[in-house]
């Protein structure tokens, strides 16, 4: 588990999110999707958001809504981070205990709203929702997390806290769809 902490700092990184100007192409194309994948994944998104995959952060991929306004200066957004736990005997359980704890001692101002195991067609997860202040923002994480064959995967939407209702039904969209081919 000592690759933990990496995955919050990535994550608060992550959170900051980019800037773009939204395109007419970006305002008009809200029904259409696309779909991302790889050997052992894909996920689709509305064709307004913008896909990075050289991501620096170390995420293996970041989704971004399109901005908003001129005054927009956090993009909300997707992204993957998946960390090979072979031999380490990390379970699902053991590795949200270590998050929640990291949550707590390293995310000011945190608060764990919910932390609720479900079950679907990738099998067992975790789902962790929490808000907590990154740099100048006040932000709202939610979180799948799934521990399968000594990997986890985690997909993570983050939303500035006030926008985080208005984004809630979009972002749980896209991660519905996030698919984990083994």
């Amino acid at each position: 588990m000592k690759n933990l902490p990496v995955i919050l700092i990535l994550l608060f990184i992550i959170a900051c999110g980019q800037t773009t100007k939204p395109t007419e192409e970006n305002k008009n194309t809200q029904e259409e999707w696309k779909t991302f994948g790889f050997s052992n994944y894909s996920i689709k998104y509305p064709a307004s958001w913008e896909l990075d995959q050289n991501s620096e952060t170390g995420a293996n991929f970041m989704i971004f809504s399109p901005q908003e306004s001129e005054q927009d200066n956090f993009r909300e957004n997707i992204n993957l981070l998946i960390q090979d736990f072979t031999g380490q005997n990390v379970t699902l359980d053991t590795y949200i205990q270590n998050t929640e704890n990291q949550i707590k001692t390293m995310l000011p101002n945190s608060t764990l709203i919910e932390n609720k195991r479900n079950k679907n067609e990738n099998g067992e997860y975790q789902k962790l929702v929490y808000s907590g202040d990154q740099e100048n923002f006040h932000l709202t994480f939610e979180q799948y997390v799934w521990v399968i064959n000594e990997k986890a995967y985690l997909i993570t939407f983050t939303s500035e806290q006030n926008k985080y209702a208005d984004f809630k039904v979009i972002g749980e969209k896209i991660m519905n769809t996030f698919k984990i081919n083994i």
